[in-house]
């Protein structure tokens, strides 16, 4: 069994998703024969190649192109409609981020095979047939499915799979491939590209993630949040309702309509904790809860919960922190791939 992990390069290097779709295709393509295949889409690929033959890759496709560093949408799917024919992989892993959303589905169709997205968990039956475990109904159950046309694709959530040790070493072939059309051939191009604002620490990366809701009541509270983050090197988030009123951005969300994380802690703060929040979040390990309603919803799948005013805790918590870290949040703060763990 042929397994594709679609790597698209941050920079010269592969993100930390990159090495965990690669791991979990080693894990699928495990018998002999078998070969993980790694398509590595970007500019300036020699280091970017590099990691994803350290990190367990038996084959590479490079395409390297300028408009693939733009996420040129077509581009990037004439490159793997052209990978797909060369390595006849039985499965594309793409990861569950706004790229693989809108690539994954998207090839599926070309393909005219079938899509599973946001995937949990996968694994291979008795009969080596490939299970894809995802949430459905809000999180609330989890469902095994087939694709059952070759090659299935499927959208991996960040934290689902385990990367394998780095292996500097190793030596594996690697395929130059070239974009079969030039940019102004694309029915639809990128003309200009705006990064938000807040740069901080990546909320599908983040070992901890501090969050703030509506309960927060105006704006300038979310500095609560925003020092508690600092402190402990975290990742700040926010509920629909804090996005709708206008204080944290779209990209800060989380929930079934948001990002979906999958932190070590996961800290609420004046969120009611319906269902269509906990759908992005419900893969965190362990829940601080803070609401002045003693009935929200969220006391019920929290580890520990404080009703109490935001205010009255924050501050001499956050305090009690930054004196117990001093400043190596570092400590407990998830390091970026590739870097070694305190």
């Amino acid at each position: 069994m042929n397994v594709l992990v679609v790597c698209l390069a941050e920079g010269a290097r592969l993100p930390l998703s990159s090495a965990e779709l690669i791991g979990g295709a080693r894990s699928l393509a495990a018998g002999q024969g078998d070969r993980v295949i790694a398509a590595v889409l970007g500019s300036a690929l020699a280091d970017a190649c590099g990691d994803a033959a350290a990190l367990g890759a038996d084959v590479v496709y490079a395409v390297e192109d300028d408009t693939l560093t733009q996420f040129q949408a077509d581009s990037c799917l004439q490159a793997l409609e052209g990978v797909i024919r060369a390595s006849k992989p039985s499965a594309v892993l793409f990861a569950a981020d706004d790229s693989g959303a809108e690539l994954g589905p998207r090839l599926a169709a070309r393909l005219g095979t079938g899509a599973v997205t946001e995937v949990v968990g996968l694994r291979l039956s008795d009969k080596e047939e490939i299970l894809f475990t995802r949430p459905v109904y809000g999180g609330r159950l989890m469902a095994e499915m087939v694709v059952t046309r070759h090659p299935a694709v499927a959208t991996i959530m960040g934290g689902a799979l385990a990367p394998l040790p780095r292996r500097p070493a190793r030596a594996v072939e690697i395929v130059k491939v070239d974009l079969p059309e030039t940019d102004s051939e694309l029915p639809i191009r990128v003309l200009e590209m705006q990064r938000e604002e807040g740069g901080g620490i990546p909320l599908d990366t983040a070992r901890i993630v501090v969050s703030g809701g509506w309960g927060l009541g105006e704006a300038t509270n979310f500095r609560y949040v925003r020092d508690l983050a600092e402190v402990l090197g975290a990742a700040v988030a926010a509920s629909r309702g804090a996005v709708d009123e206008g204080w944290a951005t779209p990209g800060m969300q989380i929930g079934q309509t948001g990002k979906k994380v999958a932190p070590e802690l996961y800290v609420a703060v004046g969120i009611s904790g319906a269902s269509q929040h906990t759908a992005g979040m419900s893969r965190a390990r362990h829940v601080l809860v803070i609401n002045t309603d003693p009935e929200a919803p969220f006391f019920k799948s929290a580890e520990v919960g404080a009703v109490i005013d935001f205010k009255k805790l924050l501050p001499p918590l956050t305090a009690r922190l930054k004196e117990l870290l001093g400043t190596s949040p570092e400590r407990v703060r998830g390091e970026a791939y590739g870097s070694s763990h305190s």
